[in-house]
């Protein structure tokens, strides 16, 4: 759902798996969870417990905008980002009123920021719903970086994702720590139960410096 030119990023493993039946699956599931009401904000509710009021969050990975959606209810100031035009289209129909940018995570810059009008730099950065393990192999610790260069200092990142997948936490550690970001806290879910080797989930809160 999203068309690329000569020169862009490589292709995520979002853009070469998602696709044709799976890619409507999921806009479709999502479609259903907003007529309905369903909560979908509970990633939002951690993230808003790490902020001070009226905070600059980007939403790195946004998908169909549920959690940006959640976080400008709770009065920040949010930009999400991603990659995918189909489900940017989503978010901007069903959550007008926050702003959305269609960039890759590694093409998003300062400047591009500035032309959407949003926040140059962000007090916490999101990635949550498996973002870091669907983008293109063997670039997670690039995007982290360029994720990194938008930070506020002493800025959080927050990444979720499952632990089955091509890139572990054992992962994220090593680009993590070789980045100069430090590890906070991990969780095995979104509601803070307590992380322990083999959950099936990892939600690791990483903190820049000054």
């Amino acid at each position: 759902m999203t068309q690329d030119g000569p020169g862009s990023p490589p292709p995520t493993r979002w853009q070469t798996t998602i696709v044709g039946p799976q890619w409507d699956s999921y806009h479709q599931r999502f479609n259903d969870l907003v007529a309905s009401g369903s909560d979908l904000a509970g990633e939002a509710r951690l993230l808003d417990a790490m902020l001070p009021r009226q905070a600059d969050v980007l939403d790195a990975g946004c998908g169909t905008g549920r959690v940006a959606n959640a976080l400008h209810r709770m009065e920040h100031r949010v930009v999400g980002v991603d990659r995918d035009e189909g489900l940017v289209t989503a978010a901007r129909e069903w959550y007008p009123q926050t702003t959305y940018i269609v960039s890759d995570l590694l093409a998003l810059t300062p400047e591009v920021l500035r032309k959407a009008g949003a926040p140059e730099r962000f007090d916490l950065i999101a990635l949550p719903g498996n973002v870091l393990v669907y983008v293109a192999p063997a670039t997670e610790r690039s995007v982290l970086a360029t994720l990194l260069g938008l930070l506020k200092p002493r800025g959080r990142i927050v990444a979720g994702f499952a632990t089955d997948r091509e890139y572990t936490v054992h992962h994220l550690d090593r680009d993590a720590a070789d980045l100069g970001l430090s590890t906070e806290h991990r969780f095995s879910t979104w509601d803070l139960e307590p992380w322990a080797p083999g959950a099936e989930w990892a939600v690791t809160v990483l903190r820049a410096g000054s």
